[in-house]
């Protein structure tokens, strides 16, 4: 994928909406985008364990943990096996852990924040819905933009 610039990108494409979070990057990866995979859960990472475990084709897994911070739903061994089986990154209104190790990890990661705690696998959550995170609408496949200004949503392909 060519180099991503989202103030770029947004001024070339004023129809992209960019998620008004603070959002920080964390993995070793500073540009990512691709495809939209949808996933809605609150303090359960089952699905996201699930969807890693999959070819990612350069797709990007977009998190919707309801802003928690209570628990991360992303740590160092999900972060390397998603990384493996070729995803472009993720972006999380939530939290990850293993900083460190999720920084050296050839994946693209935003995230909300970082606590140590891991969550329940309950099994709990959807996949593959309309999600909102930051004031924008995320469809299953929608196009996601992310670098260090901020994650940007498209319903076509900017580059």
């Amino acid at each position: 994928m060519p180099a991503i610039s989202t103030p770029d990108l947004t001024d070339a494409h004023p129809a992209a909406a960019a998620i008004e979070l603070q959002l920080s990057n964390y993995g070793a990866i500073r540009q990512f985008g691709g495809r939209a995979v949808t996933i809605k859960c609150h303090e359960d990472n089952s699905l996201i364990k699930q969807c890693v475990s999959e070819a990612g084709a350069g797709r990007v897994i977009v998190v919707d943990g309801g802003g928690s911070l209570r628990r991360a739903l992303l740590g160092d061994m999900l972060a390397e096996q998603a990384a493996a089986n070729g995803w472009a990154g993720l972006v999380i209104n939530g939290a990850v852990r293993d900083v460190d190790e999720i920084g050296r990890t050839e994946i693209g990661v935003q995230a909300l924040g970082h606590c140590p705690l891991k969550t329940e696998k309950l099994g709990m959550g959807q996949r593959d819905v309309p999600i909102a995170m930051g004031g924008v609408a995320i469809a299953p496949g929608d196009y996601i933009y992310a670098d260090n200004n901020g994650v940007i949503v498209s319903k076509t392909g900017l580059l």
